[in-house]
Protein backbone atom coordinates (compact mmCIF):
# COMPACT_ATOMS: atom_id res chain seq x y z
CA UNK A 1 0.00 0.00 0.00
CA UNK A 2 1.51 3.41 -1.21
CA UNK A 3 0.97 5.42 1.77
CA UNK A 4 1.12 9.83 1.71
CA UNK A 5 1.75 11.69 4.45
CA UNK A 6 -0.62 14.10 5.24
CA UNK A 7 0.75 17.69 5.72
CA UNK A 8 -1.65 20.40 7.21
CA UNK A 9 -2.25 23.11 5.12
CA UNK A 10 -0.65 26.85 5.51
CA UNK A 11 -2.14 29.31 7.31
CA UNK A 12 -1.73 32.00 4.70
CA UNK A 13 -4.41 33.56 2.79
CA UNK A 14 -7.06 31.35 0.59
CA UNK A 15 -6.45 31.41 -2.89
CA UNK A 16 -8.23 33.53 -5.15
CA UNK A 17 -11.87 32.10 -6.84
CA UNK A 18 -11.82 32.15 -11.01
CA UNK A 19 -14.78 33.57 -11.22
CA UNK A 20 -15.73 36.19 -9.14
CA UNK A 21 -18.22 37.99 -11.19
CA UNK A 22 -18.88 41.96 -10.23
CA UNK A 23 -18.63 41.16 -6.27
CA UNK A 24 -18.14 44.55 -4.87
CA UNK A 25 -14.92 45.20 -2.43
CA UNK A 26 -14.98 43.40 0.45
CA UNK A 27 -15.86 45.57 3.66
CA UNK A 28 -12.86 45.27 6.55
CA UNK A 29 -13.44 43.22 9.48
CA UNK A 30 -15.65 44.45 12.04
CA UNK A 31 -13.62 46.23 15.10
CA UNK A 32 -13.01 44.17 18.06
CA UNK A 33 -15.71 44.35 21.22
CA UNK A 34 -15.81 47.34 23.40
CA UNK A 35 -15.88 44.66 26.34
CA UNK A 36 -12.47 44.36 26.18
CA UNK A 37 -11.30 46.95 28.30
CA UNK A 38 -13.67 46.68 31.15
CA UNK A 39 -11.98 42.86 31.47
CA UNK A 40 -8.98 44.53 31.58
CA UNK A 41 -10.03 46.71 34.64
CA UNK A 42 -11.96 43.65 36.28
CA UNK A 43 -8.27 41.18 35.98
CA UNK A 44 -6.36 44.18 37.64
CA UNK A 45 -9.16 44.30 40.52
CA UNK A 46 -9.90 47.93 39.82
CA UNK A 47 -13.53 47.29 38.44
CA UNK A 48 -16.80 45.14 39.53
CA UNK A 49 -16.36 41.86 38.55
CA UNK A 50 -18.06 40.74 35.13
CA UNK A 51 -19.05 37.02 34.05
CA UNK A 52 -16.13 36.23 31.96
CA UNK A 53 -16.35 35.43 28.09
CA UNK A 54 -17.24 31.68 26.85
CA UNK A 55 -13.95 30.79 25.02
CA UNK A 56 -14.09 28.04 22.64
CA UNK A 57 -12.13 25.01 24.07
CA UNK A 58 -8.42 23.64 22.32
CA UNK A 59 -6.96 20.47 23.04
CA UNK A 60 -3.63 20.07 25.13
CA UNK A 61 -0.78 18.48 23.60
CA UNK A 62 -1.88 15.47 25.53
CA UNK A 63 -5.81 15.58 24.80
CA UNK A 64 -7.15 12.66 22.28
CA UNK A 65 -10.13 12.72 20.22
CA UNK A 66 -12.24 9.92 17.25
CA UNK A 67 -9.60 9.33 14.57
CA UNK A 68 -12.56 10.49 12.02
CA UNK A 69 -13.66 13.99 13.94
CA UNK A 70 -9.34 14.52 13.84
CA UNK A 71 -9.13 13.59 10.15
CA UNK A 72 -11.86 16.28 9.91
CA UNK A 73 -10.76 19.37 11.76
CA UNK A 74 -7.54 19.26 9.72
CA UNK A 75 -9.20 19.70 6.73
CA UNK A 76 -8.70 15.83 5.10
CA UNK A 77 -11.73 14.45 4.70
CA UNK A 78 -15.59 14.70 6.08
CA UNK A 79 -15.99 11.80 9.34
CA UNK A 80 -18.48 9.52 7.31
CA UNK A 81 -15.34 9.79 4.68
CA UNK A 82 -12.36 9.10 7.12
CA UNK A 83 -14.87 5.98 8.51
CA UNK A 84 -14.76 4.80 4.95
CA UNK A 85 -11.02 4.86 4.41
CA UNK A 86 -10.24 3.68 8.02
CA UNK A 87 -12.54 0.66 6.93
CA UNK A 88 -11.15 -0.47 3.92
CA UNK A 89 -7.49 0.16 5.64
CA UNK A 90 -6.37 3.31 3.80
CA UNK A 91 -5.49 5.05 7.02
CA UNK A 92 -2.62 5.00 9.27
CA UNK A 93 -1.56 6.62 12.71
CA UNK A 94 2.26 6.41 13.53
CA UNK A 95 2.93 3.82 10.80
CA UNK A 96 0.15 1.29 12.04
CA UNK A 97 -2.95 0.59 10.28
CA UNK A 98 -5.44 2.14 11.94
CA UNK A 99 -9.03 0.62 13.82
CA UNK A 100 -12.28 2.31 13.69
CA UNK A 101 -12.98 4.64 16.52
CA UNK A 102 -9.52 4.66 17.69
CA UNK A 103 -8.46 7.98 19.49
CA UNK A 104 -5.61 9.89 18.32
CA UNK A 105 -3.57 12.67 19.93
CA UNK A 106 -3.10 16.26 18.42
CA UNK A 107 1.12 15.19 17.90
CA UNK A 108 -0.13 11.78 16.02
CA UNK A 109 0.79 11.52 12.60
CA UNK A 110 -1.86 10.42 10.09
CA UNK A 111 -1.54 9.18 6.85
CA UNK A 112 -3.71 8.34 3.98
CA UNK A 113 -3.48 5.87 1.15
CA UNK A 114 -3.05 7.37 -2.51
CA UNK A 115 -6.42 5.33 -3.44
CA UNK A 116 -8.16 7.97 -1.05
CA UNK A 117 -6.68 11.01 -2.80
CA UNK A 118 -8.01 9.60 -6.02
CA UNK A 119 -11.53 9.20 -4.35
CA UNK A 120 -11.55 12.34 -3.30
CA UNK A 121 -10.41 14.12 -6.29
CA UNK A 122 -13.42 12.64 -8.34
CA UNK A 123 -16.25 13.97 -6.47
CA UNK A 124 -17.66 16.87 -7.48
CA UNK A 125 -19.30 19.96 -6.51
CA UNK A 126 -21.72 21.51 -8.53
CA UNK A 127 -22.86 25.29 -8.18
CA UNK A 128 -26.67 25.86 -9.32
CA UNK A 129 -28.13 29.19 -9.91
CA UNK A 130 -32.03 27.84 -8.73
CA UNK A 131 -35.13 28.99 -10.08
CA UNK A 132 -37.96 29.58 -7.83
CA UNK A 133 -40.55 26.66 -7.32
CA UNK A 134 -37.77 23.96 -6.61
CA UNK A 135 -37.26 22.96 -2.83
CA UNK A 136 -33.37 22.71 -1.85
CA UNK A 137 -33.41 19.36 -0.34
CA UNK A 138 -35.88 16.35 -0.69
CA UNK A 139 -39.04 16.34 -2.42
CA UNK A 140 -41.81 18.17 -0.64
CA UNK A 141 -45.83 19.35 -1.29
CA UNK A 142 -44.92 18.16 -4.75
CA UNK A 143 -42.33 20.36 -5.43
CA UNK A 144 -39.01 18.93 -7.17
CA UNK A 145 -35.97 18.96 -5.73
CA UNK A 146 -32.92 21.00 -7.32
CA UNK A 147 -30.95 18.39 -7.87
CA UNK A 148 -33.38 17.33 -10.51
CA UNK A 149 -32.14 20.18 -12.76
CA UNK A 150 -28.49 18.63 -12.75
CA UNK A 151 -28.56 16.43 -16.05
CA UNK A 152 -25.95 16.84 -19.37
CA UNK A 153 -28.82 19.21 -20.68
CA UNK A 154 -28.85 21.99 -18.13
CA UNK A 155 -25.33 21.92 -18.24
CA UNK A 156 -23.94 25.77 -18.66
CA UNK A 157 -22.07 25.71 -22.21
CA UNK A 158 -19.74 28.09 -20.91
CA UNK A 159 -18.13 25.84 -18.19
CA UNK A 160 -14.54 24.58 -19.14
CA UNK A 161 -13.91 22.43 -16.19
CA UNK A 162 -12.56 19.26 -16.85
CA UNK A 163 -14.70 17.12 -15.27
CA UNK A 164 -17.59 15.20 -17.61
CA UNK A 165 -21.29 14.13 -16.66
CA UNK A 166 -21.87 11.04 -15.14
CA UNK A 167 -25.01 9.34 -13.63
CA UNK A 168 -22.62 8.27 -10.58
CA UNK A 169 -22.10 12.19 -9.85
CA UNK A 170 -25.70 12.25 -8.51
CA UNK A 171 -24.26 9.36 -5.69
CA UNK A 172 -24.50 11.05 -2.75
CA UNK A 173 -24.96 14.56 -3.71
CA UNK A 174 -26.37 16.48 -1.61
CA UNK A 175 -27.40 20.73 -0.95
CA UNK A 176 -24.56 22.36 1.49
CA UNK A 177 -27.17 24.91 3.07
CA UNK A 178 -30.45 26.01 2.23
CA UNK A 179 -32.62 28.16 -0.38
CA UNK A 180 -35.92 28.29 0.09
CA UNK A 181 -38.65 27.44 -2.70
CA UNK A 182 -39.27 30.85 -3.03
CA UNK A 183 -35.85 31.90 -3.41
CA UNK A 184 -33.83 32.14 -6.61
CA UNK A 185 -29.68 32.05 -6.82
CA UNK A 186 -26.67 30.47 -6.01
CA UNK A 187 -27.23 26.79 -4.59
CA UNK A 188 -23.86 24.36 -4.03
CA UNK A 189 -24.50 20.42 -4.32
CA UNK A 190 -21.77 18.82 -3.07
CA UNK A 191 -20.19 15.24 -3.17
CA UNK A 192 -17.83 16.34 -1.20
CA UNK A 193 -17.93 16.42 2.98
CA UNK A 194 -14.93 18.93 2.94
CA UNK A 195 -16.92 21.16 1.06
CA UNK A 196 -20.55 20.79 3.55
CA UNK A 197 -18.68 21.15 6.47
CA UNK A 198 -16.71 24.36 5.19
CA UNK A 199 -20.16 26.09 4.32
CA UNK A 200 -22.81 24.53 6.42
CA UNK A 201 -20.58 22.58 9.63
CA UNK A 202 -21.57 23.83 13.25
CA UNK A 203 -18.69 26.10 13.30
CA UNK A 204 -18.66 27.69 10.16
CA UNK A 205 -18.58 31.62 9.15
CA UNK A 206 -19.07 31.73 5.91
CA UNK A 207 -20.14 34.76 4.02
CA UNK A 208 -23.60 34.39 1.95
CA UNK A 209 -24.55 37.12 -0.05
CA UNK A 210 -27.73 38.11 -1.27
CA UNK A 211 -30.30 40.94 -3.31
CA UNK A 212 -33.46 41.05 -1.48
CA UNK A 213 -36.44 43.17 -3.05
CA UNK A 214 -38.46 44.83 0.10
CA UNK A 215 -41.78 46.88 0.04
CA UNK A 216 -43.35 48.66 3.04
CA UNK A 217 -47.12 48.37 3.90
CA UNK A 218 -48.22 49.97 0.41
CA UNK A 219 -44.80 51.47 -0.24
CA UNK A 220 -43.52 49.47 -3.52
CA UNK A 221 -41.33 52.27 -4.97
CA UNK A 222 -38.39 54.32 -3.10
CA UNK A 223 -38.96 52.00 -0.10
CA UNK A 224 -35.67 53.34 1.07
CA UNK A 225 -36.80 57.41 1.80
CA UNK A 226 -39.66 56.18 4.08
CA UNK A 227 -37.70 53.69 6.18
CA UNK A 228 -36.12 54.70 9.07
CA UNK A 229 -32.57 54.61 9.04
CA UNK A 230 -32.53 52.84 12.95
CA UNK A 231 -34.55 50.34 11.50
CA UNK A 232 -31.44 49.34 9.13
CA UNK A 233 -29.30 49.44 12.70
CA UNK A 234 -31.79 46.72 13.85
CA UNK A 235 -31.44 44.77 10.89
CA UNK A 236 -27.34 44.97 11.21
CA UNK A 237 -27.53 43.66 14.61
CA UNK A 238 -29.92 43.43 18.04
CA UNK A 239 -32.50 41.28 16.43
CA UNK A 240 -33.27 37.92 17.75
CA UNK A 241 -34.87 34.66 16.31
CA UNK A 242 -36.31 31.79 17.77
CA UNK A 243 -35.39 33.51 21.46
CA UNK A 244 -31.37 33.35 20.00
CA UNK A 245 -29.67 36.61 19.04
CA UNK A 246 -28.91 36.79 15.68
CA UNK A 247 -25.31 37.24 14.56
CA UNK A 248 -24.17 40.87 13.32
CA UNK A 249 -25.04 41.31 9.52
CA UNK A 250 -24.02 43.41 6.55
CA UNK A 251 -26.96 45.58 5.20
CA UNK A 252 -27.19 48.50 3.14
CA UNK A 253 -29.57 50.03 0.31
CA UNK A 254 -27.94 48.88 -2.91
CA UNK A 255 -31.07 50.75 -4.55
CA UNK A 256 -34.21 52.42 -3.22
CA UNK A 257 -35.96 49.09 -3.16
CA UNK A 258 -33.26 46.81 -2.75
CA UNK A 259 -31.60 45.70 -0.02
CA UNK A 260 -27.59 44.04 0.17
CA UNK A 261 -27.42 41.59 2.83
CA UNK A 262 -24.18 39.43 3.96
CA UNK A 263 -24.70 36.98 6.51
CA UNK A 264 -22.40 34.26 8.22
CA UNK A 265 -25.35 32.11 9.73
CA UNK A 266 -28.34 30.59 7.93
CA UNK A 267 -31.26 30.05 9.93
CA UNK A 268 -34.72 28.97 8.28
CA UNK A 269 -36.07 32.00 6.72
CA UNK A 270 -33.94 34.00 8.02
CA UNK A 271 -33.95 37.11 5.62
CA UNK A 272 -37.28 37.23 5.31
CA UNK A 273 -38.75 36.57 9.16
CA UNK A 274 -35.47 39.18 9.90
CA UNK A 275 -37.29 42.21 7.56
CA UNK A 276 -40.98 40.99 8.88
CA UNK A 277 -39.35 42.08 12.88
CA UNK A 278 -38.98 45.91 11.29
CA UNK A 279 -42.09 45.97 9.15
CA UNK A 280 -40.26 45.02 5.65
CA UNK A 281 -41.70 42.12 3.51
CA UNK A 282 -39.62 40.54 0.96
CA UNK A 283 -41.01 40.49 -2.64
CA UNK A 284 -37.58 39.41 -4.16
CA UNK A 285 -34.96 37.31 -2.53
CA UNK A 286 -31.57 36.42 -4.67
CA UNK A 287 -28.17 34.72 -3.05
CA UNK A 288 -25.62 36.27 -5.69
CA UNK A 289 -22.04 34.74 -3.46
CA UNK A 290 -21.16 32.14 -1.02
CA UNK A 291 -17.59 32.71 0.03
CA UNK A 292 -15.58 33.89 -2.62
CA UNK A 293 -17.63 32.20 -5.26
CA UNK A 294 -20.39 34.17 -7.13
CA UNK A 295 -23.05 33.20 -9.44
CA UNK A 296 -21.70 35.81 -11.79
CA UNK A 297 -23.44 34.81 -15.47
CA UNK A 298 -24.65 31.36 -14.49
CA UNK A 299 -28.38 31.49 -16.12
CA UNK A 300 -31.06 30.31 -14.67
CA UNK A 301 -32.20 26.63 -14.11
CA UNK A 302 -28.45 26.03 -15.13
CA UNK A 303 -24.95 24.45 -13.32
CA UNK A 304 -21.71 23.96 -13.83
CA UNK A 305 -18.94 22.39 -11.71
CA UNK A 306 -16.65 23.88 -9.16
CA UNK A 307 -13.38 24.51 -10.70
CA UNK A 308 -10.56 22.37 -10.29
CA UNK A 309 -8.39 25.66 -8.70
CA UNK A 310 -11.49 27.93 -7.42
CA UNK A 311 -12.04 27.99 -3.20
CA UNK A 312 -14.99 28.95 -1.17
Amino acid sequence: MTIRKYTPPPSAGRPAATDRGNLMSRPAPPARSAEAAPRALHESGTAPARPAPTLRRVAGPTETMRLNKRMAERGICSRREADDWITKGWVKVNGQVAEMGMQVKPSDRIEVDKQAEGQQANRVTILLNKPMGYVSGQAEDGHEPAVTLFTPQNRWRDDNARFFFHPSQLRGLAPAGRLDIDSVGLLVLTQDGRVARQLIGEDSTMEKEYLVRVSLGDVTTNVQAVFPPAQIARLRHGLSLDGQPLKPAQVDWQNPEQLRFVLTEGKKRQIRRMCELVGLKVVGLKRIRIGQITLGQLPTGQWRYLGEHERF
